[in-house]
């Protein structure tokens, strides 16, 4: 073991148990510190939208504070450009090592190879670590060692290499003593400190405690899971997709779980949802792979879409007004919680780049001021699938119909009632298509089409037609 002293860099990975980084340290020092920055250029770019997120973040961060002064240590933190930031408070507390967590963003990887550089260049190394994913970089490749394109492929390559030593935690329990609490104790800011003066609706639950008490009650129903995560109006989904994003619970132990409940009790359930935790992964791999992926198509040929140049549909898009009561009631939960569900994300994508022929970047761009958990990979892959553009995406002209995916998936109109209380008394054969009711109808459920309702802003049979035509100008290109 190495006498000299360590710093713990927590990014996306806000917990005490099973933390790689954090184990590493503790691990190999006699003395840890744990840092977190608040990066002045991300917070400046977030100001006035994704206020949730900020919160969402606070709150996680106040309960991995409480836990590391509860062990002795405690949470230092700084507020600046992290390049800045962690060589000048690795040198104040003169430590050998700055450990954390390995991010596959482009940005993240420019920023820690900077900070790299500069804890060189004063003696310090930077040690990384292998954390928010099962399976990392290079990990996973196909047979002539690329990576894959398509992900049923990776999928099988996926869970053909892991083994029970990928799932297995890193305690950090046996040298807790050694954590070292902050020279100078600090409250952690609070909204208005970092910039933010709106004040959030209320959270989902956060931090360590509210990511536990998620899985909790989602280990309980996991069964159900492949049968019911389509359905918005049921509490179906695991909602540890922020979790995930934060890192307040340990991807370890989550595809430990499904995958010993997939294969010791042929759990349906558990099966399908170890697979979206493989979706996450493929999608992280791919902008590992292909940075370019962050404002590009994976297959530059689909950079040549004429995409429409209205900004008044975008808007109506935005702000739940397309006259679709799924879109609508999808983006009503988005703008009101920054959640969204992820059937519906599907479908509310479809429509602003299928029916609203819209340039995908700028739903992307919307997501993700709005959404607590958003995570670039993911909502990069997506909007692409969804907007046939990306890695292994929907057929170019296979486009979803916004009132058969009502049907289908909100039959009773549930959810639609529920984030739209305006189409409350409109009976169920026209919660789905509202503008089909007949002037007399409108009245009598006290919804006037154009009024009360928006009108659709587009007929969808014929926003598919121009959908087509735009995607077969570039058909040759495709070949």
């Amino acid at each position: 073991m190495n006498g000299s002293a360590a710093l713990v860099w927590f990014r996306r990975d806000l917990r005490l148990d099973d933390q790689a980084a954090l184990a590493a340290a503790l691990g190999g020092h006699e003395r840890v510190w744990c840092a977190f920055v608040f990066d002045r250029e991300i917070l400046d770019a977030l100001h006035g939208r994704s206020v949730r997120r900020v919160a969402f973040l606070l709150e996680c961060l106040r309960q991995l504070d409480a836990a590391l002064r509860q062990a002795g240590g405690g949470l230092i933190w700084r507020e600046g450009r992290p390049e800045d930031e962690i060589p000048r408070l690795a040198a104040e507390l003169n430590v050998a090592a700055v450990y954390a967590n390995r991010d596959y963003e482009p940005t993240a990887r420019r920023r820690d190879a900077a900070v790299a550089r500069r804890l060189a260049a004063d003696g310090r190394a930077m040690r990384g670590s292998k954390d928010q994913v099962i399976f990392e970089r290079d990990e996973v490749l196909s047979g002539a060692g690329r990576p894959y394109a398509v992900f049923t492929p990776y999928r099988r390559a996926w869970l053909a290499r892991l083994t029970p030593q990928d799932l297995a935690p890193h305690p950090v329990q046996p040298w807790l003593a050694r954590l070292a609490p902050p020279p100078l104790p600090a409250p952690l800011p609070d909204l208005a400190r970092l910039g933010f003066t709106a004040e959030p609706a209320p959270l989902p639950p956060a931090g360590m405690a509210g990511g536990e008490a998620l899985f909790q009650e989602f280990a309980a129903r996991i069964d159900d899971y492949a049968e019911r995560r389509d359905i918005p109006a049921l509490a179906a989904t695991s909602g540890l997709s922020a979790h995930l994003r934060f890192g307040t619970v340990s991807i370890r132990r989550l595809a430990a779980f499904a995958h010993g409940r997939a294969t010791l009790m042929a759990s349906r359930g558990a099966e399908v949802w170890l697979s979206e935790l493989i979706w996450r992964e493929f999608y992280q791999m791919l902008l590992w792979h292909h940075p370019y992926l962050v404002d590009g198509c994976f297959k530059p040929a689909f950079d040549a879409l004429a995409w429409a140049d209205d900004p008044a549909p975008f808007l109506a898009w935005c702000e739940g007004r397309t006259g679709y009561p799924l879109v609508d009631a999808a983006m009503a939960q988005l703008n009101r919680t920054g959640f969204m569900h992820n059937r519906l994300r599907m479908v509310a994508a479809s429509f602003l780049t299928k029916d609203l022929g819209q340039d995908w970047r700028r739903g992307a761009g919307y997501f993700a001021e709005q959404l607590i958990d958003h995570d670039l990979a993911a909502n990069n892959g997506g909007w692409q699938w969804a907007a046939s553009t990306g890695c292994d995406a929907q057929p170019w002209f296979r486009i979803f119909n916004p009132v058969a995916q009502s049907e289908r998936f909100d039959p009773g109109g549930v959810f639609i009632r529920s984030q739209l209380p305006v189409l409350a008394a409109v009976p169920d054969r026209f919660i789905h298509a509202p503008w089909q009711m007949s002037h007399q109808q409108q009245t009598a459920c006290g919804v006037l089409i154009g009024r009360d309702y928006p009108a659709p802003l587009v007929d969808h049979a014929l926003a598919r037609q121009r959908t087509l035509e735009r995607f077969r100008q570039i058909s040759p290109r495709l070949r």
